[in-house]
């Protein structure tokens, strides 16, 4: 057995080694064993994790039972929910929180308890910078809500029920109803290939929860077994010393892109593995990413690009009988997370379920997510295809351009608007420096006027996010982004913008000499964030395509460590 990293804290008979196994004797710490950390990430605010508590329980008595000693310990829960202006901009203070925690705390092993969308990829950061051996213990899926014999989907119906009620089909009752449906839900991540499930998946690709894991229901007895399991499974890790760097290879997050485009997956996924892996030393450029999703085609039939729920998902076989599905697409030589390569995890995981098609009988044809550039985006964007509309993947008109998320709040119903179905809408001052935080207010909704009038679909172009619920032409991730003075930031009303997904381009055709001209008059909007996290984060984050991880925190491409072990000596 590897020696132990808490044994820096405990081992010897000075006062410093005695007062530390003292501070520890509640946890029933016995000398020579394992000390395995489980970050219990409950919290009223964030309704995804209500069920993390029985989770965490059920994962101590499973270490404990595998010769550990757990070690639970509280941290910041980002509730999808109620964090403003967006979670996203809180993921890296949790990944610094996780990985400070390990840094400094005699952690040998840790299971970390997450679902709601970007608890995960702060995980998966803080585990790939700190490589420790661990695993995330994925928190499940919520119930469908119920109108009648109608299943309602977290998220994607929200959007639905929203456009017929901004066009008059909703009456307040029926809102109401929806509302109320919503509440009787429980605890869980939304059952649709939003960012939540989306995260779960490629987690379990990239070897850091248990196959299947993901698509479980939260709340009931197989989820429990599955905490239990990752809590002996870390137990059984740190005995053998196996850490995330073995599984988090180039290889598995090329599966992670495969399986991202193989499901529909949220467009969010692209920016948070592009951060994992750059705390690897890895680099997933744009012109990388679509070189692997665009091969691709689309074989998981689930909202909101597909017809079922993610526990249709899990029904017919969840990632083992994707994995299976994708066949040669797929490295199936990578290790998972119970330690077993995914040609071993697989074996017998066709599925005949209409919910996995094959790649001769796809969804949709590849490509699922395609990556853009052009004038108006030289360093990259991102649009959801199958999520599209197929008329307006090459399309051309003029903008209308919003000049942040409330001016677009304010005016974009406004009768007087002069905006048509050809138009353009453009959100902007919405990317990591701007909004801060990127929240997802790519999707401008459809003005009111054409809304009733029958228009569903607009193209709409932004340097925010939008959720991985949503559906629509929207082209996102604009980078540069506005507020540091991209091409996005000096687009004025009329402009025409083009849109030629099969070029992989996205264009504002104004003449060079017009936009060299208002470049020299343009300043950015000052900020009102000068102090706390808000200011450190404008300060320090990267575009989206590099992650928006904070600069400090990337890890170089030359193999220099990063992670620095603690002086261990009086406090």
């Amino acid at each position: 057995m590897t020696p132990l990293r808490s044994a820096a804290w405990f081992d010897g008979d000075d006062e410093v080694a005695m007062l530390h196994r003292v501070a520890l004797a509640q946890t029933n710490y016995r000398r020579g064993h394992p000390v395995i950390g489980i970050a219990a990430t409950s919290s009223a605010f964030n309704p995804c994790h209500g069920d993390v508590d029985r989770l965490v329980s059920a994962a101590a008595t499973a270490i404990e039972d595998a010769g550990g000693v757990p070690a639970v310990f509280p941290a910041m829960s980002l509730g999808e929910d109620l964090m403003k202006p967006s979670a996203m901009m809180y993921r890296n203070l949790l990944a610094m929180e996780f990985e400070e925690t390990i840094r400094s705390s005699p952690i040998d092993g840790l299971v970390i308890f997450a679902g709601c969308d970007k608890n995960v990829p702060a995980a998966l950061m803080a585990l790939a910078s700190a490589d420790i051996p661990s695993l995330i213990g994925l928190v499940g899926i919520r119930r469908p809500g119920k109108i009648g014999n109608r299943r309602i989907a977290a998220g994607t119906d929200v959007w639905r029920e929203l456009e017929r009620r901004r066009s008059g089909q909703t009456d307040d009752e029926e809102w109401a109803a929806f509302e109320q449906s919503l509440g009787e839900v429980g605890p869980g991540i939304c059952n649709v290939m939003g960012t939540a499930v989306t995260m779960g998946l490629l987690t379990e690709v990239l070897g850091m929860a248990l196959p299947t894991s993901t698509t479980m229901q939260a709340g009931g007895d197989e989820i429990l077994e599955a905490a239990r399991m990752t809590g002996r499974r870390v137990v059984e890790m740190v005995k053998h010393n196996d850490r995330p760097s073995q599984n988090m290879t180039k290889s598995a997050f090329d599966n992670a892109l495969t399986m991202l485009a193989a499901v529909g997956g949220s467009t969010n996924a692209t920016i948070h593995l592009a951060a994992i892996a750059g705390r690897l030393g890895l680099r997933l450029t744009p012109d990388a990413v679509d070189a692997v999703i665009s091969r691709v085609p689309l074989l998981a039939d689930i909202e909101p690009c597909g017809a079922g729920l993610a526990q249709d998902l899990h029904d017919a076989g969840t990632t083992p009988a994707l994995v299976y599905a994708l066949g040669e697409l797929f490295d199936q030589s990578c290790v998972a997370a119970n330690g077993k390569p995914w040609s071993a995890v697989i074996s017998g995981q066709r599925s005949t379920s209409p919910f996995i098609r094959s790649i001769a009988d796809p969804v949709a044809a590849a490509p699922v997510i395609a990556m853009l550039s052009g004038s108006l985006a030289p360093g990259g964007a991102i649009i959801k295809v199958a999520a599209a509309s197929t008329e307006l993947l090459h399309h051309s008109g003029p903008a209308v351009v919003f000049d942040d998320y409330h001016d677009m709040r304010q005016r974009l119903d406004d009768p007087n608007l002069k905006i048509e179905s050809d138009s353009v809408i453009v959100v902007r001052d919405c990317g990591p420096s701007g909004a801060p935080g990127m929240p997802e207010w790519g999707m401008a909704p459809i003005p009111k006027r054409l809304a009733d009038q029958g228009v569903t679909d607009m193209l709409r172009v932004s340097d925010g996010r939008m959720s991985g619920t949503s559906f629509g032409t929207v082209v996102l991730h604009i980078t540069p982004e506005a507020n540091r003075g991209g091409p996005l930031a000096l687009v004025q009303d009329g402009d025409i913008i083009e849109l030629d997904v099969q070029a992989r381009r996205i264009d504002l055709l104004v003449d060079d000499e017009v936009m060299s001209q208002r470049q020299a008059a343009w300043s950015p909007t000052p900020s009102p964030h000068q102090r706390g996290w808000p200011a450190m984060y404008r300060q320090h984050v990267r575009d989206a395509t590099s992650g928006c991880d904070l600069d400090f925190l990337v890890s170089p491409t030359d193999g220099q460590p990063v992670f620095i072990e603690p002086v261990i000596g009086r406090s």
